[in-house]
């Protein structure tokens, strides 16, 4: 087994001691409860415990149960964080498959950089697709996230006078086409007219609230 693989079922078990702990923070889990949860053997599911218990993520009392550490809780609040950002991700993408299993995947890429970045693409959702909350990012990473999105807003927000350079463009399927009409792409100058009329290349372009609101501009002035 690679240390990758081992390293993601590591990931697996804390994202799922962070699901009870979302229902209860003070319960223990028994080790009998995750291997339900996990669905698989109550001996695999022992063998895991302590091997994080020895790691320091996890606080094991055999015949009790085990319970989050602080690094634990942290590492599987990340995980779960990175879970539901990814089925956000995959609901703005023509994605026909399982989301669940796709997003358990799609986790394990999820770096600090890419953390951040989707963050900011996806508008630093708070909520997945099935209304469960999403934990806030890493507090070593809130600075960058917050810098970074300090000059970021919606086309759609910018007064009469301002102007911006478009860094990000949230596309449903049926604003493709749209978009490629008006010419507006990543890196476009646009400034504002009022009333959602703006100009870019010398050319005015009026648009819709809801379609303004997915086009992301960095402002310039």
């Amino acid at each position: 087994m690679s240390t990758g693989h081992f390293q993601e079922f590591e990931d697996e078990y804390l994202e799922a001691m962070y699901e009870f702990y979302e229902k209860d923070p003070e319960e223990r889990v028994r080790t009998g409860s995750l291997a339900n949860s996990l669905k698989i053997s109550p001996a695999s599911a022992t063998e895991m415990v302590q091997r994080l218990a020895s790691k320091g993520f996890l606080d094991y009392v055999p015949y009790k149960g085990s319970s989050l550490t602080d690094k634990g809780l942290e590492h599987g609040k990340m995980m779960k964080r990175r879970h539901r950002l990814a089925e956000v991700l995959l609901e703005h993408l023509p994605f026909d498959g399982n989301q669940h299993e796709t997003a358990c995947r799609l986790e394990h890429a999820i770096d600090d950089d890419l953390d951040v970045a989707l963050s900011l693409y996806l508008g630093n959702p708070t909520l997945d697709p099935s209304g469960r909350d999403i934990p806030d990012i890493r507090s070593d990473l809130s600075d960058r996230l917050s810098v970074s999105s300090d000059n970021l807003f919606p086309l759609s927000d910018l007064e009469e006078g301002q102007s911006g350079e478009i860094s990000i463009i949230r596309l449903s399927l049926e604003d493709v086409d749209v978009m490629a009409k008006i010419g507006l792409e990543v890196g476009s100058k646009v400034s504002c007219e009022g009333n959602l009329r703006f100009v870019n290349s010398g050319e005015v372009i009026q648009l819709k609230e809801s379609l303004a609101k997915k086009i992301i501009v960095n402002l310039t002035s």
